[in-house]
C-alpha cells in the first residue's frame, strides 16, 4: 500500500540523514526519483526550487510534496494526496525529533567527553560530504538543460555563477537572489520558449 511505503521510506530518510535538509537531498532523490519513481527528475529539481522559497526546512517541504505526488500519481483522489503529504512529513521528522530529545539529554551530561568530541568532529566531516553530494546531484540536464550553446543552458550557467559569486563575495540575500533568478527566467523563457 502506498501509505505504508511512504511512511517507511521517509522514516528511513529521517533516520539516516544528519546535518539538515541539504544533507537529505541526495537520499530523497534516490528514494523518490530513482527507487520509487514518485517524481520525475525534473519535478524533483522543481520542488527543490520551490522548497527554497517556502517557509520551513527543505527536507520536510520536499517530503510533503513527494507524499502528495506519490499518492495522486498512484491514482488516488487529491484528499488522499493530502494524507500522503502528512504521512511523509511526519515520518521524516519522527525519529530525528526522538533522537534529538535523547541526545540533548545525554549531551548535557557528557559534553566534555573525548569520545563525544571525536564523534562530533567526524559527524561534521560526514555532513560536508552529504551536502556536497546533494549539490553535485543537482548538476544535471534536468537543472541546466542540455549542454551546448542553447539559450537555456548558457543562461542556467550564468545564473548559477552569478548567484554563487553574489552569495560568497557579497553575502547577498538568498530571498532576493531567488526572486531575481525567477524573474530573469520568467522573462527569458517567455520570450524564448524551448
Amino acid at each position: 500500500m502506498i501509505f505504508a511505503e511512504l511512511f517507511f521510506t521517509f522514516l528511513k530518510i529521517g533516520l539516516f540523514t544528519f546535518g539538515g535538509g541539504y544533507s537529505m537531498v541526495a537520499l530523497i532523490e534516490d528514494e523518490v526519483v530513482t527507487r520509487h519513481a514518485w517524481l520525475s527528475a525534473q519535478e524533483f529539481v522543481d520542488i527543490l526550487a520551490v522548497s527554497q522559497m517556502t517557509p520551513g526546512p527543505i527536507g520536510i517541504n520536499t517530503a510533503t510534496y513527494a507524499g502528495y505526488a506519490a499518492v495522486v500519481g498512484a491514482g488516488l483522489p487529491q484528499w488522499q494526496g493530502v494524507l500522503g503529504a502528512l504521512i511523509a512529513s511526519l515520518a521524516v521528522i519522527m525519529l530525528p525529533v526522538a533522537l534529538i530529545l535523547v541526545v540533548s539529554t545525554l549531551l548535557n551530561r557528557y559534553r566534555k567527553s573525548a569520545a563525544v568530541e571525536s564523534m562530533f568532529s567526524l559527524l561534521r566531516i560526514a555532513v560536508v560530504g552529504l551536502i556536497a553530494a546533494a549539490a553535485l546531484s543537482l548538476v544535471s540536464t534536468d537543472t541546466f538543460g542540455e549542454a551546448g550553446l542553447n539559450l537555456r543552458f548558457v543562461l542556467s550557467i550564468v545564473i548559477a555563477a552569478v548567484v554563487f559569486v553574489l552569495t560568497i563575495r557579497r553575502k547577498a540575500s538568498p530571498v532576493l537572489l531567488i526572486l531575481a533568478a525567477g524573474a530573469v527566467g520568467l522573462v527569458v523563457y517567455s520570450v524564448f520558449p524551448q
